[in-house]
């Protein structure tokens, strides 16, 4: 199952991406049409969902999408969660995860520009995690079944605010406006196999690939340490770290700049595309 968002309403999208279905519509106003009402209702609209398989629905086009769940009440991202991207940076394999969290208002669609805010803007290739039920002290085998589904996200981070001060700005200088895309769509996990491939290009150079097989710290456990601290609710989001490649850790260092075309795609997910501008 794959769902999106046009408009601020949820869309069940087809198989291949060309067509969805207004749930608020198909469902007579059973479900949505805001997508944080869905996700409350979740058990109840996968149910829903499959009565309404192969409904034609109309044309699609990804850069008329918001994220899937535009308005969580949590947003938790995870660094250095792969081990390749561990040393790159040069550090230890840690022995729990490193969390932050990107702001809301950083959120963005599947496609669009990208402001960029000052010379050292990085990326980083994610793939991201949509909770579906509440998730109180759930434990890592428990942990898929809080799941909705994943999508493909950016966690764009601009290194010099980011690293500014003791302690570091990391959740300021990771929600910019448009730091933190996501789509195109929503897919449910048994849609997909149990590794994806994460690619990262810059005007079709890739600059990173890895595959969810190299994670630290995998979904179910990410689940599972999340909710020993605080519940996870129904829409809340979960950016789940990058692989190696990024910028910042190059030599020399190499950052976004205005024209730049950044391309992040999830195997079986989709892909993202932004065209970097300067701030006006």
């Amino acid at each position: 199952m794959r769902i999106a968002t046009r408009a601020g309403r949820t869309v069940l999208v087809s198989p291949d991406g060309a067509t969805a279905v207004d749930v608020a519509k198909a469902s007579d106003g059973a479900f949505g049409p805001d997508p944080r009402s869905v996700y409350d209702a979740w058990p109840e609209f996968v149910a829903w969902a499959a009565s309404v398989a192969g409904v034609a629905g109309d044309p699609l086009r990804p850069d008329e999408l918001g994220p899937p769940s535009p308005d969580p009440r949590q947003v938790f991202a995870i660094g250095l969660n792969y081990r390749d991207h561990v040393l790159e940076s040069g550090l230890q394999i840690p022995a729990s995860p490193s969390v932050f969290t990107k702001f809301v208002g950083s959120f963005a669609g599947p496609v669009g520009e990208l402001a960029l805010p000052a010379d050292t803007v990085d990326w980083e290739a994610e793939l991201v995690v949509i909770i579906g039920r509440r998730a109180d002290r759930v434990p890592a085998g428990d942990g898929w079944s809080r799941v909705a589904g994943l999508t493909v996200g950016q966690d764009y981070s601009e290194r010099t605010l980011q690293l500014a001060g003791v302690p570091p700005q990391f959740s300021l200088g990771k929600s910019y406006r448009g730091f933190a895309p996501q789509g195109p769509w929503l897919v449910s996990p048994d849609e997909l196999p149990d590794s994806l491939t994460i690619t990262c290009t810059i005007n079709g150079e890739t600059v990173q690939r890895g595959t969810t097989s190299q994670l630290i710290f995998g979904i179910p456990e990410l689940v599972e340490r999340l909710s020993a601290v605080v519940p996870l609710y129904p829409g809340d989001v979960i950016f789940t770290g990058t692989p190696a490649g990024v910028g910042g850790t190059r030599t020399p260092p190499r950052f976004l700049r205005p024209g730049d075309v950044v391309e992040t795609s999830v195997e079986g997910i989709g892909t993202l595309r932004q065209r970097c501008v300067a701030t006006s």
